[in-house]
């Protein structure tokens, strides 16, 4: 099995205009940023909703906590994922009681490692209202989780893979789709 990239989907200045879009809508639907916090899920969800929070600093000056979730020990197919899953810090300063939280990831697909991120956040309290906000839905959805900020939806086939490659990460800025082949 090898993958092969079939084509770019978003450039590095088409996913900041969608990260400064996501922030004023999420700002505008929030009613300011008085009670907001982003939560961004381990690894490129984390850079994702650092910038977000930069964004809505430009719209009203106000500076929204950004936590770090890792998800590692939420997953339902821990056992299938690695012989040793490496567990990465999660980092929330705040306390997340009565609190609007945006989830920021991404990809959503199946909607697994949302759920993980749900269990994981509850565990650290009650937040008032809990969103989620994705860079791309590539839908196949396998559990009832919906967006309610989204990047961009993109419609893909089983075999297909979307990766987002960051700077902060990958020292490269694009989204592109990946085909799955048999070799």
């Amino acid at each position: 099995m090898r993958l092969v990239e079939k084509s770019q989907l978003m450039s590095a200045a088409e996913i900041d205009r969608t990260l400064q879009r996501l922030a004023h809508q999420i700002v505008e639907k929030s009613g300011g940023t008085r009670h907001l916090a982003l939560i961004g899920i381990r690894r490129r969800g984390v850079p994702l909703a650092q910038r977000i929070a930069q964004a809505m600093r430009g719209i009203d000056g106000v500076e929204v906590p950004v936590g770090t979730l890792d998800i590692t020990l939420y997953r339902d197919d821990l056992s299938t994922v690695a012989p040793q899953a490496v567990l990465q810090s999660s980092h929330i300063s705040f306390p997340v009681d009565s609190l609007d939280l945006v989830l920021v990831d991404d990809v959503l697909y199946t909607g697994r490692t949302v759920r993980a991120a749900m269990n994981g956040l509850f565990d650290l309290g009650r937040p008032k209202r809990v969103s989620l906000c994705v860079l791309i839905d590539r839908g196949h959805r396998e559990m009832p989780i919906e967006a309610q900020y989204v990047g961009r939806d993109i419609q893909t086939s089983d075999t297909e893979i979307i990766e987002v490659r960051l700077r902060e990460i990958d020292n490269e800025e694009r989204v592109i789709l990946v085909d799955r082949v048999e070799s």
